[in-house]
């Protein structure tokens, strides 16, 4: 099973690193077959704070069809991170996986681009709640019930409140795609509780 784990201009490195973990430690120490494939706009992506990432491929080579599931890591706007996770040809992309009602995961503000691409629209759904809850209430702007709760699933869909819950909806992508049992299984071997 492959993972497109896709990274805005300014995406949050904390939120990206757990799904290459949580996955690698599920396909390396357990044999799990799962596979995260990193994507950007460019070849280098520059997350938040500066740190430049190489990624796999660029989204003008990727097609939904190709993949299980869609992970998207929040970021900050001051690092250029709208500019990005609301791209039209982002937007297409999110709106492919949720047809296909493949599994999509988002820590914090990166629900904010599946807010823009409207499968939200009347599902429930968290972004990121501390700062007077700015960013709640734009995605409820895009349509979500907004619930202010740590990590919301509706159906296919994985959303979360902050950096703190990153390692949780890496978790719960894992379970999606291997089941509740070998998730657990990752997660003890990891030290979680």
């Amino acid at each position: 099973m492959k993972v497109l784990l896709f990274c805005a201009k300014g995406f949050e490195t904390m939120e990206f690193s757990v799904f290459v973990d949580v996955m690698g430690w599920a396909a390396n120490d357990y044999r799990y077959p799962v596979e995260v494939i990193t994507c950007g706009f460019s070849k280098t992506v520059v997350s938040s704070f500066g740190v430049p990432v190489v990624v796999d491929c660029t989204i003008d080579t990727v097609s939904a069809d190709d993949y299980d599931a869609l992970a998207i890591p929040g970021g900050f706007a001051e690092f250029g991170f709208y500019e990005e996770a609301y791209h039209p040809t982002l937007l297409r992309l999110i709106q492919a996986f949720d047809a296909c009602k493949r599994p999509i995961a988002s820590v914090c503000v990166g629900a904010l681009a599946l807010g823009k691409s409207g499968i939200l629209k009347n599902r429930k759904a968290t972004t990121y709640h501390l700062k007077g809850a700015q960013r709640q209430k734009e995605l409820a702007e895009f349509g979500a019930e907004v619930v202010n709760e740590r990590i919301v699933t509706d159906d296919n869909v994985i959303t979360s409140y902050c950096p703190e819950t990153a390692p949780d909806v890496a978790f719960a992508l894992l379970e999606k795609l291997c089941g509740k049992e070998n998730m657990r299984v990752v997660r003890a071997a990891m030290g979680f509780r």
